[in-house]
């Protein structure tokens, strides 16, 4: 094959439709995915349905060195409530399973569930301090307590799963106007699942990033449950990352930019099963680049967080920042993220600190540039720089 043509096809925007790509090289096609068989793909220790490994283009997979930057940040408390509660319902709404704001934010504050809604909040906050604990390590066994914490619980009879199980035991379909995925033959389950648990403890050079989205995908592909599969791939997709050390994963609702990009997510899938059958292959890539282009560079926008975190820092081992003060910050991190609060606000979410309290630590944080501050008519209003 011409090398000036294969250098193109390589490099082509449609690389990742292979439909696209064929219609446009219809030549060169079939011998340009031989060369991508024997030269190219990058085989993974995880298997399509028939035994093979599944594959992945290295040359189209750069993760955002920023975006890693940003999730190794270090953080001292377990989760962002404000992050998490995003989380929740951008994850919940991607199924559209539709969560009150208000709901989330009570359970988040640590009131009791009042209807089977707030309960079923109550399983997922449980779920992000299960994978926000580093000492829960991914295993067969704890990825089932995740599930049914968070999923398997609140099920109707015919989708939970069967007593003794980890999996489902029967068939499962994906479907749209049509079916548009199958998951795997449920008498495969265990071999495949314990393949996915042992990639995903394995020590190797795959970028974490790009792994937690390989993990994501697979446990989608394979489809174990009757339901919550995609849930529980995004929840393994930030476990990894927490288990890896990305401290900041649980402060960054990843789920939320899915949302905002829930058509390319789920084309990304599809993309997939179509190339298999131009193919032969399981190739991951379409599914990589979306989660790299989507998410991971989305990431970018909150670049200036770690200057602000950083300068924190710096005051405080320069013990410019009393205990008080520290703790305040760390609740504002958690608590509200991005968003905006005043003093009030702060007073009564804090709970542990007198007005004078909370108005001198606002003005000195805003003096030292941790802070910004907006007057409005009657009111100051704050956020994190």
């Amino acid at each position: 094959m011409d090398a000036v043509v294969f250098s193109k096809m390589l490099s082509d925007k449609h690389i990742v439709d292979l439909k696209r790509l064929g219609h446009k090289y219809p030549e060169q096609f079939n011998e340009f995915i031989e060369i991508l068989k024997s030269d190219y793909y990058k085989a993974l220790a995880l298997k399509d349905f028939n035994g093979n490994p599944a594959v992945y283009l290295s040359q189209c997979t750069n993760v955002s060195v920023n975006a890693a930057k940003l999730l190794y940040t270090a953080q001292s408390s377990s989760y962002g409530i404000s992050s998490v509660e995003d989380e929740i319902i951008s994850t919940n709404s991607i199924e559209s399973i539709d969560f009150s704001r208000d709901s989330v934010r009570s359970i988040m504050k640590g009131f009791a569930p009042k209807d089977e809604e707030e309960t079923r909040i109550l399983g997922l906050k449980k779920g992000f301090e299960f994978i926000g604990d580093i000492t829960n390590r991914i295993s067969e066994d704890n990825l089932y307590k995740l599930y049914m914490m968070t999923v398997g619980d609140f099920l109707d009879e015919e989708n939970k799963l069967p007593n003794g199980s980890y999996y489902r035991r029967d068939e499962v379909f994906v479907v749209g106007s049509e079916i548009e995925h199958t998951g795997i033959d449920y008498k495969k389950l265990n071999e495949y699942m314990k393949l996915l648990i042992d990639f995903a403890n394995e020590k190797d050079d795959i970028d974490d990033l790009l792994k937690a989205s390989m993990l994501h995908f697979y446990l989608a592909y394979l489809h174990p449950y009757f339901d919550g599969n995609g849930r529980m791939a995004r929840l393994l997709h930030m476990w990894f990352l927490v288990q890896r050390g990305y401290e900041t994963t649980l402060f960054v609702p990843l789920s939320s930019y899915i949302e905002k990009s829930r058509k390319k997510y789920y084309e990304a899938f599809t993309l997939v099963e179509e190339n298999y059958r131009l193919s032969g292959v399981i190739d991951l890539t379409p599914f990589l680049v979306y989660y790299n282009e989507c998410v991971y560079k989305k990431l970018n926008e909150k670049q200036t967080d770690i200057d602000v975190l950083s300068r924190y820092k710096h005051l405080l081992k320069s013990g410019e920042i009393t205990k008080k003060e520290a703790e305040l910050w760390q609740f504002i991190l958690s608590f509200y993220a991005n968003k905006s609060f005043t003093t009030k606000q702060l007073e009564k979410d804090f709970g542990n600190a007198a007005y004078a309290t909370i108005r001198s630590f606002v003005i000195r944080f805003t003096e030292m540039e941790l802070l910004s501050a907006v007057k409005m008519k009657n009111k100051t209003v704050y956020r994190i720089r």
